[in-house]
């Protein structure tokens, strides 16, 4: 039975090919946080979707907490208005480019870590440290955190698909390696 990850959350770098003046920029504009002294950039959150947007003075924006590319888009649109509300004309499209997609999966059933650790290549577990067996993949190139309980956390991938791969192929592993309980 095919496995789906569960999309949590997006990382996204946002690049608006031009310098902000933060300082003008936090001070013009309501709803963001500025303070250098703790962060070199802007923080401009966003309820609905739930995330946050880092704006740095070079114009380079991360955006963290989107679950989907339409939350993106929903974040550059806003991102766009926040920066016409402080006087700052974006010339040009800016360009967006997905950094890192966590997703979660459940593979529906338990899996003995310790089997799993012995007979699969790349796996790093040490109990006494985390209850979590560290599983890479060189493709799609992620690496999973794989639980007792047969969930597990899908990190690294670029695109949604990827995660769906990677949770299918690890899957596929521990089945075949026989590590289930």
């Amino acid at each position: 039975m095919p496995i789906k990850a569960k999309v949590e959350n997006m990382v996204s770098a946002i690049a608006v090919d031009q310098n902000i003046d933060l300082k003008k920029f936090a001070s013009s504009v309501k709803g963001l946080e500025y303070n250098p002294n703790r962060f070199p950039g802007v923080v401009y959150r966003i309820r609905d979707p739930k995330l946050a947007m880092l704006i740095f003075g070079s114009g380079k924006v991360i955006c963290t907490g989107a679950r989907s590319k339409a939350d993106i888009n929903t974040a550059v649109k806003r991102l766009i208005e926040k920066l016409k509300e402080g006087k700052i004309y974006i010339k040009k499209k800016p360009r967006v480019e997905i950094q890192n997609i966590v997703a979660s999966a459940n593979m529906g059933f338990r899996v003995n870590l310790d089997i799993l650790a012995m007979e699969a290549m790349n796996t790093e577990y040490e109990p006494e440290q985390f209850p979590g067996l560290v599983f890479r993949l060189a493709k799609p190139k992620t690496v999973m955190l794989v639980f007792r309980s047969g969930k597990m956390i899908i990190t690294g991938a670029k695109t949604s698909d990827d995660a769906n791969t990677a949770a299918g192929e690890t899957k596929k592993i521990i089945e075949k390696i026989g590590a289930i309980i």
